[in-house]
């Protein structure tokens, strides 16, 4: 018997049962049963029935004998190669080559040691979408210490792509701390981390002014932030061959001495902010004139002191009530502590100006209030009073901070001067973002190159999610302020009315839930692929259909340019 489809004249089809006989020779049909009332998928059962198969439930059809998840690494995948991350790494094919680029997707996907890394990616289809199935521990330190020396070329191709002639170049430092004591880069320091009882390195980035990283190196843990200053120069001028950048660095970063290296050098410009010593120079000597800000809250002034230079004033109201709160918080706490002690002599449980002196310093050294109070300290007695002078004058300048610059007002004006400074807020995301997504702390290598290698290696990780970041905007939590370009340069970023429509309803404009960045890897990992096998062991391949949120997330990340 089979199943046969008769169209008539009107084309309506009769789908029927047919049984096939010979009679005197002939072979002929006769119809057993019409069946055109049962389901599309019916007639299909009885067709293949008919055949001679075996139907068995779907359930009973295959088995899922693996399943890894995908979505996540399909996402970083598309990331990469639409940034020609391979290209950066260097021509041609190579195992290590192929590693590096593995550990660059698990630093963003799940970041861990080389160790669970190499034991733990099985889980995922990284391995075979990155040719690296069954790489281990040993070849991913390998790949590493290969990373390594192709840095100084990689770093040049990031700079053709993103640094230009007579642009800004973004520089800061930071610190990471160390766990065991075997590493010789690791040292005691000014801790970043908050950690000081940790062993540190220090390492600077390089940024464009969109905060896209293009180049890392790494210091001993107490490195001063000037003298890494030196290396980037070098870094630009000789091995970028740039003839002329804008650096921009903070305070801390471009001491007198480095600037005059930069005008020693030539071929570089300068825009970065006077320390709170030097602005109470200006402050004292008349230059800078806090009665204009009485109508604006930026000027322009000029100061023999820094001959050649322009100086922008700047004063941010709420800055100064900030600062204004937080001095009286201290003034108090330190009263608070000093008038204990002062219990303490009265009592007699505390004597000798010794003693006093070094209990009275650990209360003001704790808060930095020595500044503010004037102190008697004798063998039986302690008197103590704010100095209201010294908070009067240091109150004056509360909010004001002057950004210098070497630039010409024709290149760049005086507003703009001021926005690049804050510009480098965009390092220090990148900072963060490679300590806290990135997890590039604590670091657990013992030999100096391996951290530079590390360092360098969470580097280009960030570099491929600062791009799927911002593809990703519409999607997630971001910080939607409003521009650098349009805003007053002065005043604190606000958020955009679409920040705003964000955070109310938790969706996007069409609906859809926000996400943070984690939080949509994460969910692209439910995208799984399964392998499947039937009765007779061979096997096939199934990947989740993605939902819309996941589908539109795939679609940005492979449209982006």
């Amino acid at each position: 018997m089979h199943l046969e489809r008769v169209k008539n004249r009107n084309g309506v089809v009769t789908v029927l049962v047919r049984q096939s006989y010979r009679e005197d020779g002939k072979v002929k049909k006769r119809t057993v049963a019409n069946i055109t009332h049962l389901p599309e998928e019916i007639q299909f059962s009885i067709a293949r029935q008919l055949k001679g198969e075996v139907l068995v439930p779907s359930a009973q059809a295959f088995k899922v004998v693996s399943s890894r998840h995908h979505g996540h690494v399909e996402a970083v995948s598309a990331a990469m190669k639409k940034l020609e991350v391979s290209k950066l790494l260097g021509p041609g094919s190579s195992q290590q080559k192929k590693i590096v680029m593995a550990m660059i997707a698990a630093r963003i996907l799940d970041p861990a040691s080389k160790l669970a890394t190499a034991s733990g990616w099985g889980a995922t289809t990284l391995p075979e979408c990155f040719g690296v199935k069954g790489a281990t521990e040993n070849e991913l330190y390998g790949a590493m210490d290969w990373l390594l020396e192709q840095q100084p070329a990689i770093e040049r191709r990031l700079a053709r792509r993103h640094l230009e002639p007579c642009g800004l170049v973004l520089y800061d430092l930071t610190s990471s701390y160390v766990e065991g004591t075997k590493c010789p880069l690791a040292t005691r320091g000014y801790s970043r981390d908050g950690k000081p009882q940790k062993l540190q390195v220090n390492y600077g980035i390089l940024t464009d002014e969109a905060g896209r990283p293009v180049a890392a190196r790494v210091y001993d843990g107490n490195t001063a932030d000037p003298a890494t200053v030196q290396d980037q120069l070098v870094k630009v001028k000789d091995e970028f061959g740039l003839d002329l950048v804008v650096f921009v660095g903070d305070r801390g970063m471009l001491a007198q001495t480095v600037i005059e290296d930069m005008r020693d050098r030539g071929g570089f410009e300068w825009i970065t902010a006077l320390k709170s010593g030097a602005l109470r120079k200006l402050h004292a000597e008349g230059s800078l004139q806090m009665g204009l800000f009485d109508e604006r809250n930026i000027f322009e002034f000029n100061s023999e002191l820094y001959p050649d230079e322009r100086l922008i004033a700047c004063r941010n109201p709420a800055l100064a009530a900030r600062r204004s709160a937080k001095r009286l918080e201290m003034v108090d706490a330190t009263k608070e502590e000093l008038q204990k002690i002062q219990k303490m002599v009265e009592s007699g449980r505390l004597r000798g100006e010794g003693k006093i002196g070094v209990r009275v310093g650990r209360v003001i050294n704790k808060y930095k209030m020595a500044k503010h109070f004037l102190l008697e300290i004798e063998d039986e007695a302690l008197r103590y009073r704010v100095d209201e002078d010294s908070v009067r004058k240091e109150a004056a300048l509360d909010g004001v901070y002057v950004v210098r610059t070497s630039v010409a007002a024709e290149a760049i004006d005086r507003d703009d001067v001021v926005r690049n400074y804050k510009r480098l807020t965009r390092v220090e995301r990148a900072f963060r973002c490679m300590k806290t997504d990135l997890d590039v702390r604590p670091i657990f290598h013992r030999t100096e190159n391996r951290v530079r290698a590390h360092i360098f290696l969470c580097l280009l990780a960030e570099y491929v999610q600062w791009h799927m970041r911002d593809v990703w905007r519409e999607l997630l939590f971001a910080e939607e302020v409003d521009t650098l370009e349009d805003r007053d340069p002065v005043a604190p970023a606000q958020p955009t009315d679409l920040a705003s429509q964000k955070k109310a309803t938790k969706q996007t404009q069409d609906g859809l839930p926000l996400l943070s960045f984690r939080g949509l890897l994460k969910k692209l990992s439910s995208i799984v692929r399964n392998t499947c096998q039937v009765d007779d062991g061979s096997t096939f391949e199934t990947t989740t259909e993605p939902d819309t949120l996941q589908g539109r997330a795939l679609k940005l990340i492979k449209s982006f340019t």
